[in-house]
C-alpha cells in the first residue's frame, strides 16, 4: 500500500502540515495511466486523477460534465492498478446529494485513492476556468461534505473541498464558503480561479486549513513558482492538465507532419525509443515474473 497523502504533506511540510513550515506538495494531474507511470518515473510523490484530462484523454469529450462516477471509477482504478503513489481523484460534484456522495467516496477509496475532492458546482458542473458555472446553495454542500467525511472507511483518506463561488459570488463568499466546508468535515480546501496573486494570499490567509492551488495555464490564475506558493502557505499545487496539453499539441504537430511527408523520420529525436516505452510500462519486470515462474514450475517437473 502507498504512502497515505496526509503523511506525504505532513512529512513535506512538518509534523503538523502547517503553512510555511516546508514545501509544497508539486502534484501533476493525469488521465491515464501511462502519464502516472511517467510521473512515478520522474519522482513525484502524489499524481491527481483530473477530470477534465479523463473527460479529454479517455473520451475525448471536455469538462462540462458529460463524464461522471462509472468514467472516473475506471480511470482511478486504471491508475492505482499501476502506481505505488497517493492518488487524489477529481470526483466533481459527489454525483448526487448525501447518499450519493457516501458511496462515492467509499467506491474511490476502495478502489485505491487517498484523497477524493468535492465541488460546490450545480449539474452538470464545468471546468473551474470556463464561463456559464453555478453553485449550488451553501447547505447542500456543507451537508455533502459532513456526508464525505462521515462515509470514509479510513480516517487516512482526505476529503478535499473545492469552491468555484469565486468566478459566481465574488472572493469574500469563496472564503466564507470554505470556512464553512473546513467546520464540516473537509481536510483541505481548493478555492477555485482566483485571479490576482493578492487573492492567493488573502484566501491563504483566511482558511485554517491546508489549502490547495490549481496552476491552468493560460487559465484565470497567475502561474507562481512553489516556492512562493510555500511562502503564500499553501499545501499543495495542482497541475491537473499540464501534460495533456504538453501531449495533445505534440501528437497534432505529428500527424500533421506524418500526412504531409509521408514518414516520421523528422521526429526520432523527439520519440520514446520502443526500449524506453517498454521500460516505462514495465516490461521488464514483465518478463522477469514470467522468467521466475517459468524456471520454478520447470524445477518442480524435473523433480517428480
Amino acid at each position: 500500500m502507498p504512502e497515505s497523502l496526509r503523511r506525504v504533506l505532513a512529512a513535506a511540510r512538518g509534523a503538523d502540515a502547517g503553512p510555511g513550515t516546508g514545501r509544497a506538495l508539486l502534484v501533476p494531474g493525469v488521465g491515464t495511466p501511462l502519464e502516472a507511470h511517467a510521473a512515478a518515473a520522474a519522482g513525484f510523490e502524489a499524481v491527481y486523477v483530473s477530470g477534465y484530462a479523463t473527460a479529454a484523454w479517455r473520451h475525448g469529450v471536455p469538462d462540462i460534465g458529460l463524464i461522471a462516477f462509472g468514467e472516473i471509477s475506471d480511470a482511478l482504478t486504471a491508475v492505482t492498478d499501476v502506481v505505488d503513489l497517493p492518488v487524489v481523484v477529481d470526483a466533481d460534484t459527489g454525483y448526487g446529494d448525501v447518499v450519493n456522495v457516501a458511496r462515492t467516496v467509499r467506491l474511490l477509496e476502495a478502489r485505491g485513492a487517498s484523497a477524493v475532492q468535492l465541488e460546490d458546482q450545480t449539474w452538470p458542473k464545468r471546468c473551474g476556468h470556463l464561463r456559464g458555472k453555478s453553485v449550488e446553495p451553501l447547505d447542500v454542500m456543507v451537508r455533502k461534505i459532513a456526508a464525505a467525511a462521515s462515509s470514509r472507511v479510513d480516517d487516512e483518506t482526505m476529503i478535499i473541498a473545492r469552491t468555484d463561488a469565486r468566478a459566481t459570488d465574488g472572493l469574500e463568499a469563496a472564503i466564507a464558503r470554505a470556512r464553512a466546508y473546513v467546520e464540516a468535515g473537509a481536510d483541505a480546501i481548493f478555492v477555485d480561479a482566483p485571479e490576482s496573486e493578492a487573492e492567493l494570499a488573502e484566501i491563504a490567509a483566511s482558511v485554517a486549513a491546508p489549502l490547495v492551488a490549481n496552476m491552468s495555464e493560460s487559465g484565470l490564475t497567475p502561474m507562481l513558482p512553489r516556492e512562493r506558493f510555500d511562502e503564500l502557505g499553501y499545501a499543495i499545487v495542482l497541475y491537473p492538465t499540464s501534460s495533456l496539453r504538453v501531449a495533445s499539441r505534440a501528437f497534432a504537430r505529428f500527424f500533421a507532419d506524418l500526412r504531409e511527408h509521408g514518414d516520421s523520420s523528422r521526429w526520432l529525436d523527439d520519440m520514446s525509443s520502443l526500449g524506453e516505452l517498454n521500460a516505462l510500462v514495465g516490461l521488464a519486470e514483465a518478463e522477469a515474473l514470467e522468467a521466475r515462474v517459468t524456471e520454478a514450475t520447470a524445477t518442480e517437473v524435473a523433480d517428480d
